[in-house]
Order: C-alpha cells, then structure tokens, then sequence
C-alpha cells in the first residue's frame, strides 16, 4: 500500500532528543526553542516568533492578543479545518464564513468587504496547499476597516507572496509542525508576531499570564501573574526534533517540489482532455509541494476513484468539509449557500505526498487515475 502520508525522519532527531533530556531541562524555552526562533527570525526576517503546541494554539494567542469578546466578528473561509474556527468561538465571537474563489480553495477576496459589518474584528485568510492569498488586497480591505489580520500559515512553511514570506504580511501569522506538514515535530507550531505592539504581551500570554521571560532574561526581580494566558509553549522535545527538521529545509523543500512537478506532468494529459482539473499556482504565489490534488467530476466520481486507487495498493484522501454545513454550525447559516466551498468539498481529492515517495510509485499513482478516466466500462463526464 502506498500510504496518503508518511513522517519524515532526517536522522538527527533521536540524537537531538537526546540531547535535550540529557541537558536537565525538558521544559519550554530552552535552547533549542531558542535555536528554532532564532532560525525563523534570521532565514524569513520574521518581527518575533514563538513556537506554541499546535497552529491551533497559535491562532488562540492571536485571539487573545486581539481581545477578541463575544459579540465580535471574524471572517474566515468556510473550506478549512475546524482550527481555524474554534480559537474564536471559544472567545465567543461570531465566525462569518467566506467563500472559496472559482480558480484556488483559496478565500474569494472579491466577496470580503459584502461581509464585514461594525462588529468585523479580524480576518484569517487560510493559504491552502502552501499557496498565497491575495495578501495586498485584504490588507488594503483590513486597513480601509480597521481589522486584524491572522494568516493561516498552517500548510505554508517556506511560502511567498511576491517574495515575501507568508505569515510575514499579517499582523500574525500561524503555522503547523503536525506530522502531515513539509517541517514536523509530531504535534507543534508557531506565532509569528509582526506588529510590534503585541511583542511584549506575547510573551506573557505564551508563559500562562505570567512575566516569566522576562524575569529569566533579568529585567525584572520576580515574576508573577499579570495577565490572561495559558501553557501554549512546547516542551524542549518538540523543539529539539524540530530543530532536526529546520537543519534539513531546503533538502525537504526541493524533494517535495519535484515530486509535485512530476504529478502535474504526468496528469496533464488529463486536464488537456477536460476530464479533471489540476492545482493552479496564482501568478503571486510561490508552490512550496505541500499537496497535490486533483479536482474530480462530481462527489460520485471521487468516490469511486478512491475506492479504485485503495484497490491498486493506493491510498488518497479527500480534504475539508465546508464548515458553514457542519452539524456544529448548520443551525447557523440561515440557508446561504457557497458554492465554491461546497464544490472543493465535494470533488478535490488529495494524492499521496511525502518525502520518501519514489518517482516510481508516483507513475503508478498517475497510471492508475489515467487507467480509471479511461475505462470503457464506466465512462466519465467532461468538466
């Protein structure tokens, strides 16, 4: 079986979890919590970074140092993952879903401003696959109504917008090591904080409440409670198998980039005959391999191409399930619908991508989807 997904271990990480227990301290904001910040900070010219548990507890911190109250509104795309969401209901506030654009899953920039009403406090722009949102565009619409903005980075380490790195262009950005992401630590991500004025609170929300790092770096004589906050800092473990997987980015980054290119050639064919549709790279955003997909004809279509794939020894995976029809929200649309949303739920499949997939078992992969789009025995649909 060719599995959807599988860790990438690069050979150092053991040693540095050796390292780590053996150094006395396991818990966070060590020095290989350092050395990841430090790494961030100097290779993306990032403001501040803080590595935090999960990109779900990243987007928290940015919910709680934007103040977010009940009453408040937020907009995010509907074609995301629950994370995206949650951080914000739990603060009570309002999710107001998006829709994807026709081209990319990515958030429909044109429909923004029709959703912002005098309660809008922030947007969270979700750059799925890796691939940029239009980030001028809503930071001018940000900037016009006076919102925060908090990238969803999740799936965008080493990502650009016009060269500019993502998670760099909001007032935050968000970021995922899980272990289905290009950089992995297990469980793990990060905040990057690129307006000055949160950097010091930060800090405090990032250490339960308390002036911790402060007292640590000598500035003050004790430290204490004095603010909101919660345990969102990792253990030195997370950091230290991180760090393994930093010292090897570039090798990880160009592996998975070859192997995306070789998917598109191989199944172009396909989309030149009209029968699926391929990823499309917007012209402002760099393509850092993090998911192959391929858009089917309807629902039925890519049910039936996942059973045929799991029948040849291949496993694929469809993706999101627009969160403005979840059980937990459908209560709370009133009937609107998003067709984009709905369609990306339905018919993208995700192809299996990981590091140690060979050339070889990639052109089975494509074999297989070419054999399925041309069986006689069960014709398909053009797109």
């Amino acid at each position: 079986m060719i599995p959807f997904n599988k860790p990438y271990l690069t050979g150092k990480e053991v040693h540095y979890l050796y390292q780590a227990v053996h150094s006395g301290k396991l818990s966070g904001n060590g020095v290989f919590t350092q050395q990841c910040h430090d790494f961030f900070q100097k290779r993306y010219n990032f403001k501040k970074v803080l590595l935090t548990t999960s990109c779900t507890t990243a987007i928290e911190m940015a919910a709680l140092l934007i103040d977010i109250k009940p009453g408040d509104e937020v907009i995010i795309p509907s074609y995301t993952f629950v994370s995206t969401a949650n951080p914000f209901i739990l603060r009570g506030a309002k999710v107001v879903f998006a829709d994807s654009s026709k081209a990319h899953p990515n958030i429909d920039v044109s429909k923004l401003e029709g959703l912002i009403t005098n309660k809008t406090k922030a947007i969270i722009p979700v750059h799925y696959a890796g691939m940029a949102c239009d980030m001028d565009e809503i930071m001018r619409i940000a900037k016009k109504h006076n919102l925060f903005v908090i990238e969803d980075a999740a799936q965008a380490i080493d990502s650009f917008y016009k060269d500019k790195p993502l998670g760099s262009l909001g007032h935050f950005g968000t970021f995922s090591f899980h272990d289905t992401k290009n950089i992995i630590a297990g469980e793990g991500g990060m905040l990057t904080i690129n307006d000055d004025r949160f950097f010091k609170r930060a800090e405090i929300i990032w250490e339960k409440g308390t002036n911790r790092s402060a007292f640590w770096r000598g500035e003050v004589d004790k430290y204490g409670w004095v603010d909101i906050g919660s345990s969102f800092l990792p253990s030195e473990l997370i950091a230290s198998f991180l760090f393994a997987q930093l010292e090897n980015l570039d090798r990880i980054q160009e592996k998975r980039k070859e192997l995306w290119n070789l998917y598109y050639e191989l199944l172009k064919p396909l989309e030149d005959d009209e029968l699926i549709l391929l990823p499309k790279v917007p012209a402002f955003s760099s393509n850092n391999g993090h998911i192959f997909y391929i858009i089917c004809n309807s629902l039925e279509e890519r049910t039936n191409l996942i059973a045929y794939l799991k029948n040849h020894g291949i496993y694929s995976v469809f993706h999101y399930l627009s969160l403005h029809n979840s059980p937990f929200y459908k209560d709370q649309q009133n009937g609107k619908e998003l067709v984009n949303s709905d369609f990306y739920t339905d018919r993208l499949l995700r192809l299996p991508m990981f590091f140690e997939l060979t050339n070889f078992e990639i052109n089975k992969i494509a074999k297989c989807i070419i054999e399925f789009y041309h069986t006689p025995k069960s014709p398909k649909n053009k797109l």
